[in-house]
């Protein structure tokens, strides 16, 4: 696939292009430009993203960083099973737990809500980072409700992230999956509440809050421009974790949980759709 001129591959993180130098330099320089084309398209064309990925992958399976961005970009693509096995692979090359939530959301959309809350309360969990574990109580909370238990993902929603004025990168996404779980429970009053919050805290876009505020009050946006194009306006990108601060970790109140992932690679149910 073709690479713009302008993408030399430095842009990539310091850290991956280390991870690079095992490689000749040339191998290096390709790779490198190929996760640089995943990580420009992967929100606006996640397609594409997806192909970039594998050429990546076929030209250096064995660095960490290329089975996370193919795992990303298969994630992106409602890949799950080949997200899950991607993402199985950089843990176990690397060791750390990051990607314990996304790996557990992967369960999700492969049908498997019971698994995602057996990874919620995982020992792993105590060990991510404060935006780590925001990400995992969202991912629970997303399980529960696939389960039909509301008011199970409500509560598991709450907690000192939840209440805190702090807005921290992740803070509109919490705000709003509680107020849409409220909605979702009928508790219309709050949720308008936790959606007005959502707005408040969410500087860069990255939910739909707003909209949604709009929506319960009964507001109706009209198009300037209607009838002058037929084009409607793009949707705005899914929002992404990002590093808070370091309150005590949290863990789904579920009983101890044996490891799931041994160190032999084993097959993944296949599953496009999130349960």
């Amino acid at each position: 696939m073709p690479i713009p001129e302008d993408v030399t591959g430095d842009e990539i993180d310091k850290d991956v292009r280390q991870e690079l130098q095992s490689l000749p330099k040339g191998l290096a320089e390709d790779v490198a430009k190929n996760l640089v084309m995943v990580a420009k398209l992967i929100d606006e064309d996640p397609e594409q993203a997806y192909e970039y990925s594998k050429i990546a992958l076929r030209l250096a399976s064995r660095v960490a960083a290329v089975r996370e961005a193919a795992g990303f970009a298969a994630y992106a693509n409602q890949k799950f099973s080949e997200a899950l096995a991607e993402f199985r692979a950089a843990r176990r090359m690397t060791g750390n737990v990051e990607l314990w939530p996304v790996m557990a959301d992967c369960e999700r959309g492969l049908g498997r809500p019971e698994k995602a809350l057996d990874m919620a309360g995982a020992p792993e969990v105590a060990k991510l980072d404060k935006a780590g574990q925001v990400e995992m109580r969202l991912v629970a909370a997303g399980a529960r409700r696939d389960m039909d238990q509301l008011d199970a993902a409500i509560v598991t929603l709450q907690g000192p992230e939840l209440a805190s004025n702090s807005v921290q990168p992740w803070t509109a996404r919490l705000r709003y999956a509680y107020a849409d779980a409220l909605l979702a429970a009928g508790r219309e009053g709050e949720a308008r509440e936790w959606f007005a919050k959502a707005v408040e805290s969410d500087r860069d876009g990255s939910t739909d809050a707003s909209d949604r505020l709009a929506e319960m009050d009964g507001v109706e946006f009209v198009d300037a421009f209607e009838g002058e194009s037929d084009e409607a306006p793009g949707a705005v990108a899914g929002p992404k974790a990002a590093a808070g601060d370091d309150d005590e970790p949290w863990v789904e109140d579920d009983e101890d949980v044996e490891e799931f992932y041994d160190e032999d690679d084993e097959e993944f149910e296949s599953g496009n759709d999130k349960g």
